[in-house]
């Protein structure tokens, strides 16, 4: 962010605030991302389009460097804020008004870098994991995740607080059909992976040398049948009989950590 006078860069504007609560979504068209992290990412992310962003002083003090000074900005206190957030949602300040990212199209990212894993979920629906999800593949330099448009959570506040900062980062593909994705995944050389407890093939064992696609189904109905024959091998974390099974958000990270230090030399 560029960085002017501080004190006419936080000049903000009295009056009533508009909007009502939710989980991210703010209209027609519109996202509305909350937290600290979420938002100075939003913010420093030259391909959102910033509506309005409403804070409180202790908010815009935490930011790392200063908004312009023509950026549209409303002073609130802390109760107003949580009016515009989901319940109970830890705001932190902060809450911002801007327009839905870019799509992205498959074949954008298959013709990344081959040694960065994608993330495939069918039908994980809760925002909270898909947005930690989205923060694993940040940390272990996943190259996208991708989803099935219907059965996935919309871009908005609860999924950014999740991923602190790492919608902004992550290619987010959303397709309408997520078979056909994963023979697009396959044509480019992806060996693809649907992670699953019900077989005896470790993730370790199931990992290649090249290009990788990790395939997870949503927690208690897993992969759906289609999607789990459109996968090269089921694999399974060795967790112990202690636990029945990980969260999908736990699963992911686990398995990402396993691309991201797999022997790739052969």
């Amino acid at each position: 962010m560029a960085k002017p006078d501080r004190k006419k860069a936080l000049r903000g504007r009295a009056g009533r605030m508009k909007g009502g609560r939710g989980s991210g979504r703010a209209g027609t068209g519109q996202v509305r991302l909350w937290g600290r992290h979420a938002v100075e990412a939003a913010l420093n992310n030259s391909e959102r389009v910033h509506r309005k962003l409403w804070a409180t002083k202790e908010g815009i003090e935490s930011l790392d460097g200063e908004l312009p000074a023509d950026f549209p900005l409303e002073y609130a206190e802390a109760a107003d804020l949580a009016r515009l957030v989901s319940r109970d949602a830890p705001h932190q300040g902060l809450v911002l008004e801007c327009a839905p990212l870019e799509d992205i199209h498959l074949d954008e990212v298959l013709v990344g870098e081959a040694d960065r894993p994608i993330v495939v979920l069918d039908q994980v629906t809760d925002p909270h994991n898909v947005g930690a999800i989205l923060r694993s593949a940040a940390a272990f330099g996943a190259a996208a995740i991708v989803t099935q448009d219907r059965h996935a959570p919309p871009e908005g506040g609860v999924v950014g607080k999740s991923a602190s900062g790492a919608l902004e980062t992550v290619p987010w593909v959303r397709v309408v059909n997520l078979a056909r994705a994963l023979e697009q995944i396959a044509e480019a050389g992806y060996w693809r992976i649907g992670m699953t407890g019900a077989c005896d093939l470790t993730l370790a064992d199931a990992l290649p040398i090249g290009p990788v696609a990790l395939v997870f189904g949503a927690e208690g109905e897993g992969m759906r049948h289609n999607i789990e024959g459109h996968c090269d091998a089921l694999a399974k974390l060795p967790i112990s009989d202690a636990i029945e099974s990980l969260n999908v958000s736990n699963a992911a990270a686990v398995a990402l950590y396993a691309a991201a230090t797999r022997n790739t030399s052969g």
